[in-house]
């Protein structure tokens, strides 16, 4: 009999699920008055890789090696896509399984390729087109056939078809829902944990329609109520399987990180060059290009950045790049150096733009894999890093990636009901982290060595 359910929604920030749309979702809106809610604070990244192996693992970003959802190849300058062999600690459901209970994660991020559990598993969004998705393979081909090929993500999501957007997003919450339901039913997991990426992409497409707030809203078009619409569906959708839920079991609502308005992204590439960090072959007339392929002068580059919602700032230092020139020995001047060049940072109108330079040795319980040397954080999340070169300013609208409404923020939400979890309740300074304690502490199990903490610690 199931005794943890786990729902966990993409990108969701509390402004949304607890104040702009609870009134308009009576399914969690129960479970708010049931249990306890707050908000849930992220990874650092706030990304969906790492954060949702972080919220699952108990364990940090460096302790994964995880930085983004790609990360540098060791002696390489190119980058290497994450999948669930990068994770390389266990998992919620494998202390659970090794405990003798029956689980069954599906569609959790950094799931792909399927791993073997005491259970079963349903891949992630990250599962290519046609591939086996799930454990044990055989039972992806019966879930297909009962609910045809599997929508693992909402594809091109970053486009000015919204009408498409739309559409898909409810197609893929409807079939994750009922292959979930049939997991319950046929397989009876004690643990189940289920996402759903659909906010995520949702929020990307649709931010600037809905938000006062975003420099490029349109007041009074067609989804500006796209959110009271979008979670009263989703709503209604985890109410189909909470419908299959024993009356003692414990739910979860998380999320792995929030959203807020995009304003604008920072081309720190481009200002790498020309504060004289970056060097490479001049871009001429059009569109901005990747800087891979701007042809970089290694021999005369000391940093270079990745973008995204955050940048990773990388030294280029000899014996660690294939062709460092930054001495070992200059190593932490060279990086001061840089952190205290990225205070100096102006807008266009001369103020200052807040940048949060965090060296990962300082931040991580341990930095595992290749670490970026410096990772910034524009004016709070407001801004998005944008990594391609050739820009005319510093500071645009968009993304450099396709039409963008959000960037993530740093609270996700929690919601809890169930034995032992007090009624109504507000629940303040909880992470991530504590996720997987929680989850155990719900078996009465407890690992030694985590990031977080159990919620709801029962005695006795």
């Amino acid at each position: 009999m199931l005794r943890l359910l786990i729902l966990g929604l993409d990108c969701v920030p509390p402004s949304l699920l607890f104040d702009r749309c609870r009134g308009v979702m009576p399914n969690v809106a129960g479970l708010m008055a049931r249990g306890v809610h707050g908000p849930l604070r992220s990874s650092e990244p706030p990304i969906t890789v790492p954060a949702w192996a972080c919220m699952t693992s108990g364990r940090d970003a460096g302790e994964l090696g995880l930085y983004g959802f790609r990360n540098r190849v060791r002696g390489e300058y190119g980058l290497h896509t994450a999948d669930s062999r990068d994770v390389r600690v266990k998992r919620v459901w494998d202390y659970l399984g090794d405990a003798g209970h029956r689980v069954a994660p599906l569609f959790v991020p950094l799931t792909y390729p399927p791993t073997p559990v005491r259970g079963v598993m349903a891949s992630c969004f990250l599962t290519p087109d046609g591939a086996p998705f799930t454990f044990p393979r055989g039972l992806g081909p019966q879930l297909e056939e009962r609910f045809g090929a599997y929508h693992a993500d909402v594809r091109d999501f970053r486009t000015d078809d919204l009408g498409r957007i739309w559409d898909e997003l409810h197609a893929m919450a409807v079939q994750h829902v009922d292959m979930a339901r049939d997991v319950l039913a046929r397989h009876a997991p004690e643990f189940m944990m289920m996402v759903e990426m659909g906010p995520d992409r949702f929020h990307h497409a649709f931010f600037a329609s809905f938000d006062e707030r975003h420099p490029l809203h349109c007041p009074g078009g067609p989804y500006a109520d796209a959110p009271e619409r979008y979670y009263a569906f989703l709503d209604a959708q985890l109410g189909r399987l909470l419908a299959d839920v024993p009356a003692d079991c414990t739910v979860m609502i998380v999320s792995d990180h929030g959203a807020k308005s995009m304003q604008g992204g920072f081309c720190v590439n481009d200002w790498l060059r020309q504060e004289g960090w970056l060097a490479h072959a001049p871009v001429h007339d059009g569109p901005p290009i990747a800087l891979h392929q701007a042809g970089v002068r290694w021999g005369e580059t000391r940093a270079w950045a990745e973008g995204g919602y955050y940048a990773r700032v990388f030294l280029n230092v000899q014996g660690r790049e294939p062709n460092g020139v930054v001495a070992p020995r200059d190593y932490e001047r060279t990086r001061d150096d840089l952190i205290h060049a990225l205070g100096r940072v102006r807008r266009p109108d001369g103020a200052p733009f807040p940048i949060r330079a965090v060296k990962p040795d300082e931040s991580y319980r341990e930095t595992r894999g290749e670490p970026p040397d410096v990772m910034l954080y524009l004016d709070d999340l407001d801004y998005r890093a944008l990594g391609t070169v050739g820009h005319p300013e510093l500071f645009r609208r968009s993304n450099d990636g396709g039409p963008d409404g959000c960037n993530h923020d740093w609270d996700g939400v929690l919601v809890a009901a169930g034995p032992g979890i007090p009624e109504g309740g507000r629940v303040e300074g909880a992470t991530l982290f504590d996720i997987t304690p929680t989850a155990l502490g719900c078996f009465g199990l407890s690992v030694p060595g985590l990031a977080g903490r159990d919620l709801f610690a029962r005695s006795g």
